[in-house]
């Protein structure tokens, strides 16, 4: 099936009591067994409920792989993924990633004995020099949470199966209409489906996925151990929000670039990030495992003034000031006192994320009224 069908159709199945055509929300917390031990499949929510396993098989399908294990957000999500492993482990990850995940790397898991390093994806070459003889996972954004930067997946994959490490990608951003890490030989791919997945900014979930029979039965393991799993009406929001995943997509792009190309030529804007610029250095690798480069905008002002970054964030009357992004709804935030607050002012700058970093999340708004709002927000500072 095509990708549009699958979204609708996947995991999908009319209920078999009422032949109710969208999966009910099986609001329970247990199920009555016809003698002990013997159950159809569930015994308690904690471990498996039917409308999870429908949303878990749908993301499966989207990602093309055979397994998924829903979380209660993205974050638990990537908490799981990293109790894969173990003391004095390296994991290797981007240095421009997403302030939650860095925070939950340096300020949770080091205590436990793990160990990261944060470095530029952008080229192989640097990935391959930075693995070391205890690398067991590189962790992979693409794009990159802020500054959109674009790390070929199948390369680093090859250099992590090379090593014996996993290679696990953040797709977030991408959403599996624009990019399969799977097919590009990643082992697990996570998401925050607070985002795209769902796309209304009403649901707070995440995904682990995988294709890899061992590891789908581990992370169902911590699942089920660790408890951090999504209630049966999120999960319903969830698949109500894949269902248009396809076709929400398609306009976030389009209204994505128009409001990039129009910034490129602001007097008050020094860069654009966007990964479908040709001019971007790694505008060939979005071009070769993306069928399109995003809703996420970034840039920064010629102005090098906080404040003026700050107040350009109140102006707008289309954006909204918020964190999140990948609802229909168009957001601008400033990365450096909110979504990458957690960051050290020194590691951020290090990365590339400037004091006057502006992130939009595109919506799919008219995008001629997107325009004229930046517009006029750039004009007042």
């Amino acid at each position: 099936m095509k990708f549009g069908t699958t979204a609708i159709h996947a995991g999908q199945e009319p209920d078999s009591a009422t032949g109710a055509i969208m999966t009910p929300i099986y609001q329970t917390s247990t199920y009555v067994q016809s003698a002990p031990a013997v159950h159809k499949g569930f015994d308690y929510s904690r471990a498996d409920n039917p409308t999870r396993k429908a949303l878990e098989k749908n993301l499966a399908a989207l990602e093309g792989a055979k397994y998924c294990a829903a979380f209660s957000s993205g974050m638990g999500a990537i908490d799981a993924v990293i109790k894969l492993l173990k003391t004095g482990d390296h994991v290797l990850a981007g240095n421009d990633l997403y302030g939650g995940t860095y925070r939950i790397f340096v300020k949770v898991f080091e205590q436990f004995g793990l160990r990261f390093d944060f470095i530029d994806m952008s080229h192989k070459d640097d990935v391959k020099k930075a693995i070391t003889p205890d690398t067991k996972m590189i962790w992979v954004e693409t794009p990159t949470n802020p500054l959109l930067r674009i790390v070929d997946i199948e390369g680093v994959a090859a250099l992590a199966k090379e090593a014996g490490a996993l290679t696990v990608v953040d797709n977030t951003f991408a959403t599996p209409f624009l990019q399969r890490p799977i097919s590009l030989g990643a082992d697990i791919v996570v998401h925050s489906a607070t985002k795209y997945l769902g796309g209304h900014s009403d649901v707070i979930l995440g995904a682990a996925i995988t294709d890899d029979d061992k590891l789908a039965e581990r992370l169902h393991f911590i699942q089920k151990s660790s408890g951090a799993v999504p209630g049966p009406f999120d999960c319903f929001l969830a698949l109500r929000g894949t269902k248009t995943l396809h076709v929400r997509m398609e306009r976030h792009c389009q209204n994505a670039k128009a409001v990039a190309e129009f910034l490129a030529v602001h007097l008050k804007v020094q860069h654009v990030n966007y990964p479908g610029f040709k001019f971007h250095p790694n505008y060939a690798i979005a071009e070769r495992q993306m069928s399109g480069f995003g809703g996420m905008v970034s840039f920064t002002l010629k102005n090098d003034d906080i404040r003026a970054a700050k107040k350009l964030t109140t102006y707008t009357k289309v954006f909204t000031l918020a964190e999140s992004l990948g609802g229909v709804e168009s957001l601008i935030e400033h990365p450096a006192s909110m979504t990458h607050s957690s960051l050290p002012r020194k590691v951020r700058l290090q990365s590339g994320l400037e004091d006057t970093l502006i992130r939009l999340s595109v919506g799919i708004e008219d995008a001629d009224d997107l325009v004229e709002d930046l517009g006029q927000a750039l004009e007042r500072i």
